[in-house]
């Protein structure tokens, strides 16, 4: 095989296995682990209040006492879990990329927050320290 000088040939070593009937990446033992920290709580929290405002939005239910029945869960909690997606989408995109800052965690979330997306992320830095 040539190589030309604007080429660059690069080999990564991975392997493919299936896990859960779905296809996964193996690195090497010795390649260093991502960066990004995941946090499955904060994201099936998201996940939980996206599909939950979306059956509202869709009229499946009428009111979060009638979803919090259907859910079998408080309305207050329900509530509390279905403000998140009143935060800034930058802010979702962090926690699903797991770029969220460490000390943030579901409890700081179920508080109030600013209601501003240009706020939030500000308040989040102090409230993460």
């Amino acid at each position: 095989m040539t190589t030309s000088p604007d080429s660059l040939t690069l080999h990564v070593p991975l392997r493919l296995v299936r896990r859960g009937g779905r296809k996964a990446v193996v690195l090497p033992q010795d390649t260093p682990a991502p960066r990004a920290h995941f946090d499955s709580t904060l994201v099936k929290a998201l996940a939980r209040a996206f599909r939950w405002k979306r059956m509202l939005d869709a009229g499946e239910v009428a009111t979060i006492a009638e979803l919090a029945e259907r859910e079998r869960i408080a309305p207050s909690h329900l509530s509390r879990v279905l403000r998140l997606t009143l935060l800034a989408p930058e802010i979702i995109e962090a926690i699903l990329d797991g770029r969220q800052p460490r000390g943030l965690v579901l409890e700081m979330l179920r508080e109030a927050f600013p209601p501003e997306w240009h706020q939030q992320t500000e308040w989040l830095r102090q409230q993460a320290r």
